[in-house]
């Protein structure tokens, strides 16, 4: 037993039991469930419905901790309704886009009245009665409105409560706290710090201007009904990382977790030693198991994803405070109307008018590669006794470009796959769909880069227009070059003699012989870093700078043109597996020359199933 747990185990341990019955308990003791697991899988679902909690106990009756005495922790927040809440949740979505994720999105927006505190399975129903009956003896106290002050520091931003409100909330939170620590045996700490609600926290200090300028787009007077909330958490994975899997997995082996797409993953990142690379030790939310499980499988959820949601209290001041809030919301300190409706849709129309006067960089993994289908061994597969190339499965390119050296070199310069092609074509006809101007393209030199380019321009219709340069400082990080040297490119007369439409006045940045093998992490930031300042100060013209290059590409280069710094090396690995063919990420240029964000790309993502080799003989006519 880890400390940790053991930890959790003596502070509960030794606890009285409680003898209330709730009403939820007896069908569920009268199914033949023990009360004290019965009780459990109603906590664990907010004690709504018995049909909830049977699920629950469907679900979990492999759970090894389901005999466990940890209860869970439970908090108290203020959360705003109607169009204040709405107008939150645009800036909480706008924020990460525009500047990425930081802590601030890990929960719902909330004011905080009473921090997490642990209270017995049995008892929970008294916090209920609790929040109850000090909401009824505060609700005529209440603020009808509560304002809001916006607040901002390098590393902070959000709404502050004015002093005279936020005694209302503190007497409130004490009351609270008073009355469940001596009638539920529970140890409550009312929240004592200035009341606020956070818009951002630990963000990247140049991200703060960014941050301000989409808050003051809030106005915190909107008409907003104010709703006490009581919610639950597991106690055991307060520190783990959260993930929610995108896919379903079934086990191939006994260790490993079965999940459904949509179930949410507990996963410690100090347990990770005997995982494999590319897999992670997760439990399941959903079911209480542990296993390995793919890391390509899932994507990062949001701490509160796991929380449960019990009871709240309403407070009920538009009697006294609607006709107000309404006048004041809907009109604006100088007098003029306050539509927030048409000013988006006015903003999103004038982003889209600004975008076309803007640089911008789409940086894009190349398309499917032959040997990620048929293995480092494809070339053996597809060449007859006197070495000649035949396609051995549709999916094998219909012919290898002629290059002066031995056929040989492909197996360290794979070309894309019949499928890579497709997918390259159907991503340059859906940026043309989307009306993006590409006015450069540059790529690897890598052939399946090449390829890729080529197959965008052509979907583009710009094949005749745009020409490729091709920049050796592009390739990918030279340590995982399984010949462990520098492969022999293509040159780029080679290249024109085999139709690529390839810019030979180009001259790039690194040449050929400036890449070394097994490179430091540290030497391909820097190298990506450099390549992507040259890029940009060599293409003025406004429009869409398109770079075809690698999975380890993306990051490096984007991050970069952003200001943001590299990624950490122990997770860069892990980071790249999940990038698939042809994934994109997308810089805009700002106002300010040289200041670059990152945007969701123009086209969707392309994503589809894998199709496995089918021999009719052995499946069709086998016994």
């Amino acid at each position: 037993m880890a400390v940790a747990e053991a930890q959790l185990y003596a502070k509960v341990s030794n606890k009285p039991r409680g003898r209330s019955t709730p009403a939820l308990l007896e069908p569920l003791l009268a199914r033949g469930f023990p009360a004290h697991i019965a009780q459990k899988a109603l906590v664990a679902t907010g004690q709504k419905t018995i049909e909830d909690a049977v699920k629950w106990l469907h679900s979990h009756c492999n759970d090894p901790s389901l005999d466990d005495p940890i209860p869970q922790e439970y908090a108290l927040y203020l959360c705003p309704r109607g169009r204040l809440h709405s107008r939150l949740q645009d800036f909480w979505k706008e924020s990460k886009r525009q500047c990425g994720k930081n802590r601030a999105h890990e929960v719902f927006p909330h004011i905080t009245l009473c921090d997490f505190f642990t209270c017995e399975d049995q008892k929970v129903e008294l916090l209920y009665d609790i929040l109850k009956q000090v909401g009824d003896r505060f609700s005529q106290s209440f603020p009808p409105s509560i304002s809001l002050t916006l607040h901002a520091s390098p590393s902070y931003l959000g709404f502050f409560v004015d002093d005279g409100q936020a005694n209302v909330l503190k007497d409130f939170a004490v009351a609270f706290s008073s009355e469940a620590s001596a009638l539920a045996d529970c140890h409550v700490k009312p929240s004592l710090k200035q009341f606020h609600l956070t818009l951002a926290h630990r963000f990247y200090p140049h991200h703060q201007k960014t941050l301000e300028q989409l808050a003051k787009g809030i106005n915190p007077g909107e008409p907003c009904q104010w709703v006490a909330a009581l919610y639950s958490r597991d106690m055991r994975f307060v520190h783990y990382q959260r993930l929610r899997a995108l896919f379903q997995y079934k086990p191939q082996n006994i260790d490993e977790l079965m999940i459904h797409a949509g179930d949410l993953i507990y996963v410690d990142p100090t347990q990770q030693s005997d995982a494999s690379e590319g897999w992670v030790i997760g439990t399941s939310h959903r079911t209480g198991c542990r296993g390995f499980l793919p890391e390509n499988y899932t994507e990062k959820a949001h701490e509160s994803d796991t929380w449960v949601k019990h009871r709240e209290y309403v407070f009920d001041t538009a009697s006294r405070s609607f006709t107000k809030t309404e006048k004041e919301s809907r009109v604006k300190p100088n007098g003029e109307a306050h539509n927030l409706s048409v000013s988006r849709n006015a903003t999103n129309v004038l982003s889209l008018q600004n975008a076309a006067l803007r640089r911008g960089v789409l940086v894009m993994c190349h398309g499917e590669r032959v040997d990620q289908v048929f293995g480092k061994s494809w070339l053996q597969q597809c060449l007859t006794a006197d070495g000649k190339y035949y396609r051995a499965d549709l999916n094998f390119p219909s012919s290898l470009p002629r290059q002066k050296d031995s056929m040989k070199q492909f197996e360290c310069d794979p070309p894309l796959s019949c499928c890579g092609i497709f997918q390259s074509r159907l991503i340059g006809e859906a940026l043309l769909e989307q009306e993006v101007t590409v006015s450069y393209m540059y790529s690897s030199p890598a052939l399946r880069c090449v390829q890729t380019a080529q197959h965008v321009l052509q979907g583009l219709k710009l094949n005749q227009k745009v020409r490729i340069r091709v920049e050796p400082g592009l390739f990918e990080w030279t340590k995982w070059e399984a010949s462990r040297a520098i492969p022999n490119f293509m040159t780029v007369a080679e290249l024109v003699e085999a139709s690529y439409n390839i810019d030979t006045s180009y001259r790039g940045n690194f040449p050929l012989s400036s890449l070394v093998s097994s490179e430091s992490y540290e030497d391909y930031v820097s190298r990506s870093s450099a390549v992507i300042k040259q890029i940009i100060s060599a293409c003025p013209s406004k429009g869409v700078i398109l770079i075809v290059g690698h999975g380890s590409s993306l990051a490096p280069l984007s991050r970069a043109l952003t200001g943001l710094p590299s990624r950490d090396s122990r997770d860069f690995a892990q980071m790249v597996r999940k990038i698939p063919s042809l994934g994109m990420c997308f810089c805009e240029e700002q106002k300010e020359e040289n200041k670059w964000q990152m945007v969701n790309p123009p086209v969707k993502t392309l994503t589809h199933g894998a199709n496995a080799a089918f021999n009719w003989r052995n499946i069709i006519m086998e016994d």
